[in-house]
């Protein structure tokens, strides 16, 4: 859209008198429903839940020809009535934003550039690098002699973006490696 000096001045004053109508009173709940009814209009709601705490917030989200085409909270659920978190609000998007990662970024030590990765190459690097630490810093017996298989040099943090269950898979597979340090970030 061409927008000259005369145009410009039409579009202001247009928005001037809307904002002044809201100002005197006259209703504008109307005009905003409808605005958001054309967005989803003809899209398939969806109810899910949040994944970023326990508390578990139910979403509405409207899929339209494959596509999630808006987010928000579900009035009925009991716990939060619709309202959301930061997190829980900004889930659209996070899941829909073009400058979300689509592929793996690896940066070589001592580089200062980021390569593109295949997931493959990624997975097995991280595997291979977990397996060598493991191994060469396992502590299988303590002073006294008990069995312990303790591994303390690596860390585990978890991320508010996964869910419960993925949270419960990724402590049960650490506790199988012997890690014992681990912290969540949803807390922070």
């Amino acid at each position: 859209m061409k927008l000259d000096r005369r145009s410009f001045m039409k579009l202001a004053g247009s928005g001037a008198a809307c904002l002044t109508l809201g100002q005197l009173g006259v209703s504008l709940t109307p005009i905003k429903a409808y605005a958001a009814e054309l967005k989803i209009s003809g899209a398939k709601e969806v109810v899910t839940v949040c994944p970023f705490c326990s508390v578990s917030c139910h979403i509405i989200g409207y899929v339209k020809d494959g596509k999630l085409v808006n987010t928000e909270g579900d009035p009925d659920y009991p716990v939060n009535e619709g309202s959301l978190c930061a997190k829980g609000a900004a889930m659209f998007t996070m899941t829909t934003s073009h400058h979300r990662l689509q592929k793996p970024l690896y940066r070589a030590p001592y580089s200062d550039k980021w390569e593109e990765k295949s997931w493959d190459w990624m997975l097995d690097r991280i595997a291979r690098r977990i397996k060598d630490t493991r191994d060469k810093d396992i502590i299988l017996k303590d002073d006294k002699g008990k069995t312990v298989n303790r591994l303390e040099s690596m860390f585990l943090l978890g991320t508010s973006h996964a869910g419960n269950e993925e949270c419960a898979i990724a402590h049960q597979a650490m506790r199988g490696l012997g890690v014992v340090h681990m912290d969540h970030q949803a807390r922070i």
